[in-house]
């Protein structure tokens, strides 16, 4: 077989050939937090950070200089407001404004991480705030080139005369975390100007670990709704970009050649039918979407009151809805980051195996270039041992494994945007125990024929291959260019090592997605067969029948005793389409909740006796990231609880269901923060069926 041509993705010039770019990549100084904020307390001083000053080195060297007002100056959150806030847990909504900086696609990031607490706390550890222990500095955590790192940054922030943030900034004045956070990054890459050119893709892989799923829209798959669905709710992050335009803002509403976050889906039903809607955030926090279901079109009113009051926000914040089939057509690229790779394969709640091996191209030794673009060296190029394995309990009857590979280059710049990236990709072969030599490239064919080499950070792919021994060939497109890079693997099975002279430790380890698992076919046929319910809609005696049969670790503890009451009350919540019934859709929102729900109850009934007291039930609303006042508490006691005001976690699910369905409505509906104007039946629905 000749030798092929691979396919080129170009976004600017590739690197001249046998120019080098090589420099040891260097990780970022690691500076001690806790040494470093106890020696501030002792010596009651403020923490200045030498390695990041406070001076416009630290901000760029390019046209971002331009930008900047006259008399930038350099102040603390507490020269810039009374009682500044670290991190504000009860703020619902996303609250974050992108600034001078180009940088929406962090902010994408940034914004698709603060759905997961958890991960989010990964990143931004919570224990920090102005108050308690305050030295004026931060820390936050960064997964840099497969490994986690620990960023330090003093709280000097760049600001115009009128004190207010020149970069990344809160709808609320008094909230820091973002714009600390931002800084922290543009530390990691070299300074705030090389955060101006990115993709969401980067950035949500530097917040995680994760891998990436690119999904080009103009192709979707057919199951497109399913993938989005289970995306939503696993532990998922998602970002998405518009089309490159001549025009900055459209006349749809769109921004061109931008970054959103995916903030929610939702399967509404029309007076003609279902429609599967895509719910989006513009990171400048306003210039919003005008088509179909946009805040103000006609579309609303073909829902029902409910559904209409609960969905729809006519704010101007930048987070609008779309429908799928519209979002298919106007957003180019999906990006989902996941913990594990089980999206694609639809294996969730498996463990996984993950690889990492590090390696470089050096010029004269191992940067051999790509077959199509010069065959004769390409032997010379690294060469990985892949041996998948088969795995007992899966299901699949094609005997296929689900293998994510994924090739990063690293910077070879401390500034992440001063050298261009190399165009990168991989070849698979299938081969017995090896290395490869010269006169094989030119027989075989790889697994993959139509390679794709990118000028970007990462080449992710994802593989169905049958249990084998396998060779993975990383390359740069042209020969003698020179990089460090990372291979990464993530199997339910594997072996991975580098064959040759190199044999590097390999770092693997299992991961597993503790979180909901496949909760939607595996506990749906499983719980819902167990009760005889097989239509996708269930009525309130059959959710009663779910919920207190359920089987699930997290309620080991527990045995859930859900009154019909109670599952009247909660259907009557959740169900927004006023069927009379919960859909799939609709109990995957009450199951996220419950399990939300019970972490929450479980940290705050200290006496370990199944209920809360008052005091216990104050702790767990305000746990939850709710303010309610004392009266309202009590009044929810006298209502929820028992003759002595203790409260079950039966009662205190459906308590904090309505408390969430109501505030919701109730931002939602306000155009001031202070009041709401509902006619008559749209406040018979609200109060008489919920």
């Amino acid at each position: 077989a000749m030798p092929f041509l691979p396919c080129l993705k170009k976004k600017k010039s590739p690197v001249p050939l046998g120019r080098s770019v090589f420099q040891k990549h260097t990780p970022p100084i690691q500076q001690n937090y806790q040494a470093l904020l106890e020696t501030c307390l002792k010596n009651k001083t403020l923490f200045t950070d030498d390695n990041f000053p406070a001076h416009l080195s630290s901000i760029g060297t390019g046209a971002l200089l331009k930008k900047l007002p006259r008399n930038l100056q350099w102040k603390r959150p507490q020269e810039l407001h009374r009682s500044p806030v670290f991190y504000a847990a009860n703020r619902k909504q996303l609250d974050l404004c992108q600034g001078l900086v180009e940088n929406c696609w962090f902010l994408a990031a940034l914004e698709a991480l603060t759905f997961h607490q958890d991960i989010l706390a990964a990143v931004v550890p919570q224990n920090q705030s102005f108050e308690r222990k305050y030295a004026g500095i931060f820390h936050f955590r960064f997964w840099h080139f497969g490994e986690w790192v620990d960023v330090v940054v003093d709280d000097r922030l760049p600001v115009n005369e009128a004190g207010e943030l020149v970069f990344v900034s809160s709808v609320y004045k008094n909230v820091f975390w973002g714009a600390l956070l931002e800084k922290a990054y543009a530390k990691l890459y070299g300074s705030y100007e090389d955060l101006q050119i990115g993709q969401v893709s980067e950035a949500l892989v530097d917040f995680t670990g994760g891998v990436n799923v690119r999904i080009k829209l103009a192709a979707a798959p057919p199951d497109l709704w399913d993938i989005l669905t289970r995306a939503t709710y696993s532990r998922s992050l998602m970002g998405c970009q518009t089309h490159l335009g001549a025009t900055k803002v459209l006349k749809n509403g769109l921004v061109a050649g931008h970054a959103y976050t995916v903030t929610g889906i939702r399967k509404v039903t029309c007076q003609y039918g279902p429609e599967n809607l895509v719910r989006l955030r513009n990171p400048w926090g306003k210039i919003e979407w005008k088509g179909d279901w946009s805040d103000s079109s006609y579309k609303w009113e073909l829902l029902s009151p409910k559904e209409k009051i609960l969905l729809r926000k006519k704010k101007e914040d930048g987070e609008f809805w779309m429908s799928l089939r519209d979002f298919k057509i106007h957003f180019v690229d999906l990006m989902i980051c996941k913990l594990t790779p089980d999206l694609m394969s639809q294996e969730d709640g498996k463990k996984w195996m993950y690889s990492l091996k590090r390696g470089r191209w050096v010029k004269g030794s191992t940067a051999g270039g790509s077959l199509g673009f010069c065959n004769g060296t390409f032997w010379m190029n690294p060469q990985y041992w892949l041996n998948v394995l088969p795995v007992e309990d899966s299901k699949k009857s094609s005997g296929s494994c689900n293998v994510v590979i994924s090739l990063m280059q690293k910077h070879s710049s401390k500034h992440r945007n001063r050298a261009p990236h190399l165009f990168i990709g991989f070849s698979l072969y299938k081969e017995s125990n090896r290395k490869l030599p010269p006169a094989f490239f030119t027989r075989h064919q790889p697994v993959n024929k139509h390679q794709v080499f990118l000028d970007e950070r990462e080449v992710t792919h994802d593989f169905h291959l049958e249990p084998s021994v396998y060779v993975i060939v990383p390359s740069t497109l042209e020969p003698q260019q020179e990089s460090e890079f990372i291979l990464r693997v993530f199997s339910r099975k594997h072996v991975l090592r580098e064959m040759g002279g190199n044999t590097s430790f390999t770092l693997s380890k299992e991961i597993v997605d503790r979180y909901e698992g496949k909760i939607w076919e595996n506990f749906f046929t499983k719980h819902f067969e167990q009760v005889g319910v097989c239509n996708p809609e269930i009525n309130a005696v059959q959710l009663q029948r779910i919920l207190n049969n359920v089987s699930c670790r997290n309620f080991q503890s527990f045995r859930l005793s859900f009154s019909l009451d109670d599952c009247q009350g909660i259907l009557a919540l959740l169900d927004l389409n006023a069927s009379g019934t919960l859909s799939i859709q609709e109990f995957r929102v009450l199951w996220k909740r419950l399990l939300f729900y019970l972490e929450v109850f479980q940290k705050k009934d200290i006496s370990r006796s199944g209920k809360l007291d008052l005091v216990e039930l104050h702790a767990a609303v305000q746990e939850t990231g709710i303010s309610l006042s004392n009266e309202v508490c009590n009044l929810m006691a006298i209502r929820y609880g028992d003759p002595d005001l203790k409260i079950s976690f039966e009662s205190f699910v459906c308590f904090m269901l309505r408390v969430e369905i109501m505030g919701e409505a109730f931002r939602n509906l306000t155009q001031d923060g202070k009041g709401i104007y509902l006619r008559e039946s749209e406040w018979m629905m609200m109060t008489l069926y919920s």
